[in-house]
């Protein structure tokens, strides 16, 4: 198996495993060390002591985990990620609590299927304890997919978009509060690149009609206003949802790799005349999701180097 190399500016080693804090560090109030025992317990659970990439579906997304599992011809074992510790309980329809392992060959991946949302009340560790867990167990590309909101007037709904970049706009950080431990990086990491160059060209090379788009997250969970929408796009947002951008900064915060595809499961407020319901985004999200898994099975091997 080979390796890749750290992506330019990588705070740590991308894939190597982040080590426990120091001895006397209380795990209940340390978000590093409650990932590092979900880790370990993952690997009790699947008999597999290292993973190469995780994959975060959004809302209706369980078909993408079936086609993934598909395009790779792998080996499937599904946990509750409450078998794990450390995660909230899902409270959002669409998003089912488990998480996958798939091995194909030397490749190793974690599938998770749904997440934990802002809007949901918990602290923000438990919305980006996924892959801070993908990382502790070795992971060193984080692959996040969402349902989102088209704001550009050329998307239709089912098109998927790379993120290029985002627009944090819910006034959290995974990072606030006490500085992480030693010896975890800083918290002041650079997120120039945050969206992996690499990985992105490799999703265009998957599949050249793949567009790039500029992705701004709100805390949610009431969906955006007309005026909002236009305000979004004189900044320069093209996709609006309620996810995706925490777990990104916590991924990169450790080292990882991280690439985005939104998929646009309804056209913004405003825009078309008609109300939203997160029906409306569970159902199209279901509709597209085979092809985004596919497409996710054909840019994950080379991005890891198998073939």
């Amino acid at each position: 198996m080979t390796g890749v190399q750290d992506p330019p500016g990588s705070p740590t080693p991308a894939g190597s495993p982040i080590p426990p804090a120091p001895p006397g560090t209380p795990g209940a109030h340390n978000p590093y060390v409650a990932a590092a025992g979900s880790a370990a317990r993952l690997t009790e659970l699947t008999g597999i002591s290292r993973y190469d990439a995780a994959v975060v579906l959004g809302s209706g997304w369980a078909p993408a985990a079936d086609a993934l599992a598909r395009s790779l011809r792998a080996e499937v074992t599904e946990i509750p990620v409450a078998d794990l510790g450390g995660f909230a309980p899902p409270s959002v329809p669409g998003h089912a609590g488990t998480v996958q392992a798939l091995t194909a060959g030397g490749l190793r991946l974690l599938v998770f299927l749904g997440r934990t949302h802002l809007y949901e009340g918990h602290p923000i560790s438990a919305s980006v304890h996924n892959v801070r867990t993908a990382v502790a167990a070795g992971c060193r590309i984080i692959a996040l997919t969402n349902a989102a909101g088209g704001i550009r007037d050329t998307y239709r709904v089912g098109e998927p978009v790379i993120v290029r970049d985002h627009l944090n706009l819910t006034g959290r950080s995974p990072l606030y509060g006490p500085p992480p431990p030693e010896p975890y990086p800083s918290r002041f990491v650079d997120l120039t690149s945050l969206y992996s160059p690499r990985l992105r060209r490799l999703a265009r090379e998957a599949d050249p009609e793949l567009t790039e788009g500029v992705y701004a997250a709100l805390p949610g969970p009431h969906y955006e206003t007309p005026a909002e929408i236009t305000m979004l796009r004189t900044l320069g947002a093209d996709l609006i949802g309620m996810s995706t951008v925490m777990e990104a900064i916590a991924a990169r915060h450790l080292g990882a790799e991280v690439m985005a595809l939104s998929l646009v499961t309804n056209l913004a407020a405003g825009m078309t005349g008609e109300p939203l319901s997160h029906g409306e985004v569970i159902a199209a999200g279901r509709a597209s999701a085979g092809r985004m898994g596919t497409l996710l099975g054909a840019i994950l091997p080379p991005a890891l180097e198998f073939s």
